[in-house]
């Protein structure tokens, strides 16, 4: 009986508390074996009308590869299209020939006798280099006009330049004669853009020097999009920027949307991808026009971060018409540093991979994977949209009205970066946006959140960690965060009147002062709580306990005897210069509180086998 009881029990519970989802639950990731022999170091992705898949490759190869859907269980099979270029890039596919971003050049290759190599390599456009590393260029995409666009990143000396080489730091048009079109600068390094389905040009930029943090620009004819590298060449006379120098740019660290007051041809991005909050690198990014076949986002974007080997997701709407919107967290767990996304012939999306030189937390040096989609719906925020006096946020499945009502359910506060020529930017003027009112749809799809203290210019955080659904099962993934360059005319919500508490001082940039941190030796390590901690901020993003990730691991940092004081000024302020292996800095991490780094420093500390060895589950946590 007592057995039977406890069944029942047992039962009822696993009932009223159902197993929290993950994203692999919804999406799949497919990996297609690749041989031995070959070194697929994936710079561009062309899924072909028939079904076969073009690669190519950092080495300067372009692959077709056979039955990539691994169509009846069979093996994909990989024919040598290509050789002999220049860190190729971009790879698109047009009217039965290849187009080929190398280095220096944009190639057409043909297979003109048909037998299953390219005999034809035309130079449709070329364009000077310095030599520098640094000198990536990326493309083509294609318009619906059938015109082709171009990113060229800016060198590397000290800080970007883009002076040794033309139009470094530009997006380009290439004319019908091969001549480039100047159309935007700004640019550092933007791996990742596409032409949207309203003809628009968006473009990923990756954190460095007049980049705080990752972003997402929409990019017009002459606009200046922040990295001061490229203003060299706004003195041609087909430069659609008037001249224009560094000396032009309020470089004061001021948050960009600032700036921008200042500087009328500087072009606020439309997301912000805060950094290791929701990625380190962006990359490429895909509109989805699939129709449905890859689940409730038709219409937004997956965004993809090449250093923690990951997907996000991007929604936008227009505000005073320009562009703002929301990113949300998507897919983890690919094998190596995703930096190309392509549609598939059946919906599903093949990602290219390479890590080589960059790092990332995909283990692997390159890979090439299929993300599909099984047709079940997570439960998600599925869009966020600005309102005068805060944001409605759209769900994918109704929800629970007694856990969206509930205040305590949320967690929102507004922050932003500086814009500065140094390289990136910890968190500045983070404060907190009260909640003064829910507003639960009748079909309890939406939720509208009225707040006090919006923000024009400033990264929104909105954290729903409480919501549920019907069935009790928590959101996929609790938290987003919207860009709200603009706030939107209307009407303001009526909610009850509620008592509101006052907002702390406005946080400015948080500088580690050792001199007044509080001993430290008494503090207990309990291996459970710092988990918690460093999924929190973020930190295993970059770092793993035992093995090299983006940044050195625990283990690493352990040896180098670092009291837990020393850690902490170290997470405020980094120095590069103590870890030259690794080609990504690490950013300021200045807004994460004081107490729970001093508590991370202390398990780092226990890790190290010179010292004491802690059973780290036995040990109570006593504060």
């Amino acid at each position: 009986m007592t057995t039977i009881l406890s069944f029942l029990t047992q039962d009822l519970f696993s009932q009223s508390k159902p197993r929290q989802l993950t994203e692999e639950d919804f999406y799949e990731i497919k990996t297609l074996p690749i041989p031995d022999n070959i070194k697929l170091e994936i710079g561009g992705v062309a899924p072909m009308p028939d079904g076969r898949l073009g690669v190519c490759t950092r080495r300067g190869e372009v692959w077709v590869i056979e039955n990539p859907y691994q169509l009846n269980g069979t093996q994909p099979s990989y024919t040598l299209f290509a050789s002999g270029l220049h860190e190729a890039l971009g790879l698109a596919y047009r009217e039965g020939s290849f187009y080929c971003c190398q280095r220096g050049e944009l190639t057409k290759l043909t297979d003109t006798d048909e037998d299953g190599k390219a005999d034809l390599y035309e130079s449709v456009a070329n364009w000077d280099l310095s030599g520098n590393y640094h000198e990536y260029s990326y493309g083509p995409v294609f318009d619906k006009n059938g015109d082709m666009y171009l990113t060229f990143n800016v060198a590397w000396v000290g800080y970007g330049e883009g002076k040794l080489a033309k139009w470094r730091g530009w997006l380009v048009k290439v004319k019908k004669d091969g001549t480039l079109e100047p159309i935007a600068t700004g640019l550092r390094s933007p791996a990742g853009f596409t032409v949207n389905s309203n003809g628009d040009v968006l473009y990923g930029e990756n954190q460095g020097d007049w980049v705080g943090s990752g972003r997402i620009t929409h990019l017009e004819k002459g606009d200046f999009a922040g990295n001061a590298g490229g203003l060299w060449w706004t003195k041609e006379p087909d430069s659609p920027l008037k001249f224009t120098t560094v000396k032009d740019i309020p470089d004061t660290g001021e948050p960009m949307f600032e700036a921008a007051k200042k500087m009328k041809s500087l072009k606020l991005p439309a997301v912000w991808f805060p950094h290791a909050l929701m990625g380190i690198s962006t990359a490429d990014m895909i509109e989805d026009e699939t129709g449905g076949k890859f689940g409730p986002f038709a219409g937004q974007y997956f965004v993809y971060d090449q250093g923690q080997s990951k997907a996000m997701r991007m929604t936008l709407e227009r505000v005073n018409g320009k562009y703002q919107g929301a990113c949300y967290p998507f897919r983890e767990g690919f094998q190596s540093g995703t930096l190309r996304a392509r549609w598939g012939n059946d919906g599903s999306m093949f990602v290219g991979m390479t890590s080589r030189g960059w790092g990332s937390t995909g283990k692997e040096m390159f890979g090439l994977q299929r993300l599909v989609w099984n047709g079940r719906t997570p439960f998600e925020m599925k869009n966020i949209s600005a309102r005068p006096d805060g944001f409605e946020v759209e769900f994918t499945q109704p929800i629970s009205r007694q856990s969206a009502e509930n205040f305590s359910n949320y967690e929102l506060k507004s922050f932003t970066y500086k814009y500065q020529h140094q390289y990136g930017s910890p968190i500045i003027n983070q404060e907190d946006t009260p909640l003064r009112g829910v507003i639960v749809s009748e079909d309890r799809m939406k939720v509208r959140l009225v707040i006090d203290n919006i923000r024009q210019g400033y990264i929104h955080q909105i954290m729903a960690s409480g919501i549920v659904n019907d069935e009790g099962q928590a959101l996929l993934h609790d938290v987003s965060y919207y860009t709200l360059n603009e706030i939107p005319k209307g009407e303001l919500a009526k909610v009850p009147a509620r008592t509101i508490v006052p907002m702390p001082a406005p946080t400015k940039e948080i500088k580690a002062n050792t001199k007044k941190v509080s001993a430290t030796k008494d503090i207990v390590v309990n291996s459970k709580e710092v988990a918690v901690l460093l999924k929190k901020h973020a930190c295993l993003s970059c770092h793993a306990e035992g093995n090299k990730v983006v940044g050195p691991s625990y283990s690493e940092i352990a040896k180098r005897n670092y009291s837990n004081e020393q850690i902490l000024d170290l997470v405020y302020n980094p120095k590069p210069e103590n870890w030259p292996d690794y080609a990504t800095a690490m950013a300021p991490m200045s807004h994460v509180p004081k107490a729970d780094v001093l508590k991370i420093a202390a398990w780092i500390n226990t890790l190290d086998t010179k010292k004491a060895k802690v059973d780290l589950n036995k040990i109570e946590n006593r504060d």
